[in-house]
């Protein structure tokens, strides 16, 4: 046994909690994005992250979409 800590997990985000959550931006719709942790927005191009399982729901926490409209 080692007593290195073991790498953070990324917890997935329950699909009823996923149905409620809108863009604060926009109002839109939002997916899961499970390979980079995000929810994204596409109609307002920003992704919002994803800490500890808790999404942070703040515009000024979100990053732009390289292909973003």
């Amino acid at each position: 046994m080692t007593d290195e800590p073991a790498p953070p997990r990324r917890a997935g985000v329950d699909p009823k909690l996923l149905e409620i959550l809108v863009c604060p931006a926009t109002h839109g719709p939002l997916e899961y994005d499970s390979a980079a942790g995000e929810l994204i927005s596409r109609k307002a191009g920003l992704a919002y992250p994803i800490r500890d399982g808790i999404p942070i729901m703040l515009v000024s926490e979100a990053r732009q979409l390289r292909d973003a409209p």
